[in-house]
């Protein structure tokens, strides 16, 4: 996160850094560590499980991000830092 600055001003938001050891400041993603916890035992499943999860919520449209997914998001931001 060195370039946290041009990220957030590429992506038009804010980036946030949490306090360590302060899980209540990461929410969202505390919330969605627990819900694939219910679905996963981690140590059971492949790598290429895990990936094909995570590119398929990556990949998913957010209202948060004008129902933009993470990863359109993040790869316009990519365009514009670089």
């Amino acid at each position: 996160m060195g370039r946290h600055h041009k990220f957030s001003v590429a992506a038009g938001m804010p980036v946030y850094f949490c306090d360590p050891a302060s899980p209540w400041q990461r929410g969202s993603n505390e919330n969605t560590n627990g819900l694939l916890r219910q679905y996963f035992h981690l140590s059971v499943h492949a790598r290429a499980q895990l990936d094909a999860v995570a590119a398929e919520l990556n990949s998913r449209p957010r209202k948060t991000l004008g129902w933009d997914s993470p990863a359109e998001r993040v790869a316009r931001s990519a365009e514009s830092i670089c």
